[in-house]
């Protein structure tokens, strides 16, 4: 791919659009792409990433753009101080003010930069990241949390064993390894676009960070169970699900969102599985909720969150999550879980989970929930995982995080109705 005044335009457009839309970034993205079919799986992976780039360090790339913040501005400094662009290379998009600006952004000491500014966080969150880490953890976190994602799959088992996957994708050039906790996971060096891979058209593979793929795990359903997937959203837990069922029992797949819900039927189809039922509810008083009470074995409760764990993925979050977004969200989650728990019959387990980094609605919604019933207790994550040969030093509760695990966060704890 060559640097060219088109591109560069390309990448500004998209990134004013962003910068100004009330909507989450990899849908404002998405659609750019289609509405310009023109550019090349190159030139969209350059755009895309420099842009994201730009959410992910707004913060000190705004502190070198000191006195005209606008999407240009950030854009240069983001291709010139983030992406080891020089001026030689910038020249065809420079004018001659903007050479002698851009020299003086990249003279700014980012060390000297107040802690929440160097580490790109809202000074809010860093607060909070602060009172629970130390400060040399809350920079590697924040560091881990402004680099791209790789790009994990999980393997099918009813389709495929990773072994030959593994073999597959390197034989067709692509630099894969197995991921280091799930037995199902595969991470790839790079990016491929892989809708059109025979894997992937035949359900043999689905695109699943690894920290979600062990919520599966932690769950741990079984064949002929009644299971519920409590926020089902897209469906990517949901088909992990019942590929360890094999396909046999019943597994629901509860939403609220028609949309995300409709998002799943493709990716069902190539599954292969048939143990799945989707369904919409109106909220998690449902009446089709009601009707389930004290009846399933297994309840996944992967509740919608401030999605701050995956900031990795999608940086946009945490300029648009506010303290205020966040309390909205812990009243939900806690009724949410309280609506799930009742679907729970005795001697079956219960877990809990958001992608989140915050105490607010993970420990907190937890700890006021075991309080309010006595009939569910904790089992030990660790335990759980390692019945399954995942080892992870996690004690009772699953806390994955970005710089330890190099998964997206995620909080997680599995309960056991007595």
């Amino acid at each position: 791919m060559r640097f060219t005044p088109a591109l560069f335009h390309h990448a500004q457009t998209l990134l004013s659009e962003l910068l100004r839309s009330s909507f989450p970034a990899d849908l404002v993205v998405s659609r750019y792409f289609r509405q310009h079919r023109e550019l090349g799986h190159g030139d969209r992976a350059f755009v895309a990433e420099t842009v994201f780039s730009v959410l992910r360090r707004k913060r000190s790339l705004s502190a070198r753009c000191a006195g005209e913040l606008t999407s240009r501005r950030l854009l240069l400094a983001a291709l010139a101080c983030l992406h080891g662009m020089n001026r030689r290379e910038l020249d065809v998009v420079l004018s001659e003010a903007e050479r002698h600006w851009l020299a003086q952004a990249k003279a700014v000491q980012v060390s000297e930069l107040p802690a929440a500014v160097r580490l790109d966080l809202p000074d809010w969150l860093h607060e909070l990241l602060a009172a629970r880490f130390a400060e040399d953890e809350v920079a590697e976190l924040a560091a881990a949390l402004n680099q791209p994602a790789p790009l994990d799959l999980r393997v099918n088992p009813l389709k495929a064993a990773r072994p030959e996957v593994l073999a597959r994708l390197q034989a067709d050039g692509l630099a894969a390894e197995p991921c280091p906790y799930s037995p199902l996971g595969i991470r790839l060096a790079s990016k491929p676009a892989l809708s059109r891979h025979p894997l992937f058209i035949d359900g043999s593979i689905e695109v699943q960070d690894e920290g979600s793929q062990l919520l599966g795990f932690l769950l741990q359903p079984r064949r002929g169970e009644m299971v519920a997937d409590f926020c089902a959203g897209a469906g990517g837990k949901t088909l992990l699900l019942g590929a360890l069922m094999r396909s046999q029992g019943r597994l629901y797949a509860f939403d609220v969102d028609p949309r995300r819900l409709a998002r799943m039927k493709p990716r069902l189809a190539r599954s292969g599985l048939s143990n799945v039922h989707p369904a919409r509810i109106e909220s998690e008083r449902d009446l089709k909720i009601k009707r389930l009470a004290s009846k399933l074995d297994r309840v996944l409760v992967d509740a919608p969150c401030s999605g701050l764990g995956t900031l990795r993925r999608n940086p946009d979050l945490k300029w648009r999550q506010t303290p205020a977004s966040v309390a909205e969200l812990s009243v939900k989650q806690a009724a949410i879980l309280a609506a799930a728990a009742g679907l729970v019959k005795k001697g079956g387990r219960l877990v809990y989970a958001t992608c989140s980094l915050l105490d607010a609605e993970n420990e907190v919604i937890t700890d006021d929930f075991l309080a309010q019933h006595p009939e569910f207790v904790v089992c030990s994550a660790e335990e759980i995982l390692a019945r399954q040969e995942i080892s992870i030093a996690c004690g009772e509760q699953l806390r994955l995080f970005p710089h330890r695990h190099a998964t997206d966060a995620f909080y997680a704890v599995a309960m056991e109705r007595k």
